[in-house]
C-alpha cells in the first residue's frame, strides 16, 4: 500500500526549530571550547614538563668531574700552603733551639775529653742499664764449630815480648794475710823482663781514633805527658808509666804499695772453665771465640777483697805491667759468672798480641774493657781511671 506523499516526510514542529539568535550563541560557545582545548594541555603533559625542567636544572647545578677535581686540588693546595709555612717556622725554631743547646753543651767544662753534659748522659745511660738489667743477664753462647780466631785490635801495653818467667800478677787490697809467702811489702818494685825478640804476629789496626802517619797502635803520649813522666822518674826513681796516648793513669799504684805477687801457676790452680761467646768491638765488628781460663768469681773467692764496715769495695782496677793500658770495673760485674780470666783462646795458649799470659773476657762489655796482659788487680772504693774513658768513651761500656 502506497502511503501518501505527505506521510513520507518528517513532521515539522515550530517550537523545536532554533531561532537564529540561539544558533549564533551556540556557534560562539563551541568556538570558545575549541580554543580552550587548544590552549590547555592535559594534566599528564604538565607533570612530564615539570619533571624535564627539574632534571635540566639539576644537571646545570651539579659540577662535572673536572670541576670537582679542580675544587679538591685548590683545597689541598691551600691547606698545604698553610702547613708548609707552619712547618718552615717550626723547623726554623727547632733548629735554632737545637743549635743553641748544642753550643751550650759544647761549651761546658770538659770531663775526660767530653763536655760535662755528654759525660752526664753516659752516666745516665749506665744507671738506666744497671736498673733494667742489674748486670746479671747472661750473654748468648754458641757451638764450638761457630768459633774463629779473634783478630788483633789494639796492642797497648803489649808491644814488647814479655819473658813468661818474669810474669807476676799484683793483687792489691786482698784480705789474704801478710803471712802468706806471696805477700810483698811493695808490689811496684817487681821488675818485668822483656825479650829482645820480634813476634811474627800481626798487630792489627785500631780504628777508634784517627791514625797519624804511624799506625794508631804505635801512638805515644803527648810530649807534655812524657815530660811529666820523665820528671816523675827523676824525682822518685821509677820508670815512666802510661806511655800511650791517654798518658799515666790516676789510679796507678804509688811506690811502696803492699800486696800479693801471684804466678800464672797460682792462677791455674783455680777451676778451669770454657766459654764460646761473642767478642764485640765498639768499632762495629764482632766474632764468636772459644775461650778458656778461670772465672773471675772464683778468683775473688780465692783472693777476696776485705770488707769495710761489712761491705765490699765497689770497684776493681786493672792495668798492664808498665801501666800503658788500664781499665776500671764495678766489683759486682767481675762476679758475673761469664767474666773470665783467660789463659787460652781457640784451644791454644794466648799469644803476645792477644794478651799472654792473662787477659780478661767480659761478654757483657765492649772489647775495650777486656784488658790484655793483666799485671794488676786492685780492689778500691774510688772509681778507677780508665784508658778509653779518658779519651772520650763510656766508662760503663755495657752491651
Amino acid at each position: 500500500m502506497v502511503m501518501p506523499e505527505s506521510n513520507q516526510q518528517e513532521s515539522f514542529n515550530p517550537k523545536e526549530t532554533p531561532s537564529a539568535t540561539q544558533a549564533e550563541g551556540n556557534l560562539q560557545a563551541g568556538a570558545e571550547v575549541e580554543t580552550e582545548a587548544k590552549t590547555a594541555a592535559p594534566p599528564v603533559r604538565q607533570a612530564e614538563l615539570a619533571a624535564v625542567i627539574e632534571e635540566r636544572a639539576a644537571e646545570e647545578s651539579v659540577p662535572t668531574v673536572d670541576e670537582k677535581v679542580e675544587e679538591r686540588n685548590a683545597a689541598v693546595l691551600a691547606d698545604s700552603g698553610r702547613h708548609t709555612r707552619r712547618s718552615f717556622v717550626v723547623a726554623a725554631a727547632a733548629s735554632a733551639v737545637g743549635y743553641g743547646v748544642y753550643r751550650w753543651l759544647d761549651r761546658l767544662p770538659a770531663e775526660e775529653m767530653q763536655p760535662a753534659g755528654y759525660r752526664k748522659a753516659f752516666d745516665t745511660n749506665a744507671a738506666i742499664s744497671r736498673a733494667l738489667f742489674d748486670d746479671k743477664a747472661l750473654a748468648p753462647t754458641y757451638p764450638l764449630s761457630a768459633s774463629q780466631d779473634l783478630r788483633v785490635n789494639g796492642v797497648y801495653g803489649l808491644k814488647q815480648m814479655l819473658d813468661p818467667a818474669s810474669y807476676r800478677l799484683q793483687v792489691v787490697g786482698s784480705a789474704v794475710p801478710v803471712s802468706d809467702p806471696r805477700y810483698s811489702q811493695d808490689v811496684t818494685a817487681w821488675k818485668y823482663i822483656y825479650l829482645d825478640e820480634k813476634t811474627m804476629e800481626l798487630q792489627g789496626h785500631d780504628t777508634k781514633t784517627p791514625p797519624p802517619a804511624a799506625r794508631t797502635a804505635e801512638k805515644m803520649a803527648p810530649a807534655s805527658m812524657m815530660q811529666h813522666a820523665t820528671e816523675q822518674q827523676d824525682r822518685i826513681g821509677r820508670m815512666p808509666r802510661g806511655k800511650e796516648e791517654a798518658g799515666e793513669s790516676s789510679s796507678t799504684l804509688p811506690v811502696g804499695t803492699p800486696g800479693l805477687l801471684l804466678t800464672i801457676e797460682d792462677i791455674l790452680k783455680l777451676p778451669r772453665h770454657e766459654l764460646v761467646t761473642q767478642f764485640k768491638c765498639i768499632e762495629g765488628w764482632s766474632q764468636i771465640v772459644h775461650w778458656a781460663g778461670v772465672r773471675m768469681v772464683d778468683f775473688l773467692e780465692a783472693y777476696p777483697p776485705p770488707r769495710i764496715n761489712g761491705k765490699e769495695p765497689l770497684y776493681v782496677y786493672m792495668e798492664t805491667p808498665e801501666g800503658d793500658y788500664y781499665t776500671g770495673y764495678d766489683l759486682h760485674v767481675c762476679r758475673h759468672p761469664q767474666t773470665l780470666l783467660v789463659t787460652e783462646m781457640m784451644g791454644a795458649p794466648l799469644t803476645q798480641y792477644h794478651g799472654a799470659p792473662l787477659r780478661l773476657h767480659m761478654p757483657t762489655k765492649y772489647g775495650y774493657k777486656q784488658i790484655k796482659r793483666i799485671a794488676l788487680i786492685s780492689y778500691t772504693n774510688t772509681k778507677p781511671d780508665d784508658y778509653w774513658t779518658k779519651l772520650g768513651y763510656d766508662w760503663y761500656a755495657g752491651l
